[in-house]
């Protein structure tokens, strides 16, 4: 009998630790949920001098003149925009290189350094890449790389307007290049480790049937890692589009709009480094908070779409092609 009160008395306190632990665990999981909406809250109340005072009329506006309090969204939505999708478009294909190489074709004795050389990439400072962008880059884009694209793909239909400008270095696609290096590490790391959960017997039975390297990478491993390539490019994208030193110091700082990829501009990050320590009054100080407000919903709107299109891989796996 004395034995069996204690086993049930161990069972209680084993419920109770249980009962703690699902409690505790469930309270981090609200206070996350809870933090994001008082994030939300705090922006929505510091946003609503701006919001009663220009409405709608500040995601159309370009003008930005805290002279005579007039503000607009445009030029740092745009700027943010453009800068990410040019980070993606060129991080994307170097980091799936990069994986593909250290996965699939370096030497054994290569792949452990190169794999730490590209993590260690990560770990610098934005700070540091936004100074060598625009000390050591920029310098050197400006007087071997500018003109040429300037003289031979300016004056061309359909994409001209894109490389017009002077050769200044600094501007939308400087700052595209580095957060591209930026994210590339960060990609190619996600992209390495899922490709390292193929199963080696799927490979190896691709090479048996005489399918190449690039076969075997197309038809096997692709379609198996799809959900993890996609979560590793939206985290790139995440961090492309919160970026702020690196872009403040080589996107050129400009309010004016401009859709040359060589002119300057400004990117909402940026605008808040810049300009919230100065800022004074209530309809500058909430259209800076009002761009914070706009960057959390186009993450928002962006970690939503990613997620749906996870969602969708999902359900589709199984199904025949």
């Amino acid at each position: 009998m004395q034995k069996l009160n204690q086993q049930q008395q161990l069972l209680s306190y084993q419920l109770l630790l249980d009962k703690i632990f699902r409690v505790t665990t469930r309270s981090f999981a609200f206070l996350v949920l809870a933090l994001l909406v008082g994030i939300l809250i705090s922006l929505l109340v510091g946003a609503l001098p701006t919001i009663q005072h220009f409405g709608l009329g500040f995601l159309t506006s370009s003008e930005w003149d805290p002279v005579q309090n007039r503000f607009g969204a445009v030029v740092p939505i745009f700027g943010t925009l453009v800068t990410s999708f040019l980070a993606l478009l060129i991080g994307v294909p170097v980091s799936f290189g990069i994986a593909l190489f250290l996965t699939e074709l370096c030497p054994t004795w290569l792949k452990r350094p190169l794999g730490i050389a590209i993590e260690l990439l990560a770990g610098i400072p934005s700070i540091i890449y936004g100074m060598w962008g625009l000390f050591v880059f920029a310098p050197f884009f400006a007087d071997h790389i500018q003109p040429w694209v300037i003289e031979h793909l300016g004056d061309f239909p359909l994409i001209g307007f894109l490389f017009q400008g002077a050769p200044m270095g600094i501007g939308l696609f400087t700052a595209g290049l580095i957060l591209a290096i930026m994210v590339i590490p960060f990609i190619a790391s996600v992209m390495r480790d899922v490709f390292e959960v193929v199963p080696t017997m799927l490979k190896e039975s691709a090479y048996g049937l005489g399918s190449t390297t690039w076969e075997v990478v197309r038809y096997v491993v692709l379609p198996y890692t799809k959900t993890g390539v996609v979560g590793g490019i939206m985290l790139g994208l995440g961090r492309a589009l919160g970026e702020t030193m690196a872009v403040t110091f080589v996107i050129g700082n400009s309010s004016r709009f401009t859709t040359s990829l060589f002119e300057p501009g400004n990117s909402i990050a940026s605008s808040l480094a810049n300009e919230f320590a100065e800022a004074n009054g209530d309809l500058y100080i909430g259209s800076l908070i009002e761009l914070g407000l706009i960057l959390f919903f186009i993450t928002f709107v962006v970690l939503s779409c990613s997620k749906l299109l996870l969602l969708r891989l999902k359900k589709q796996e199984g199904k025949p092609s």
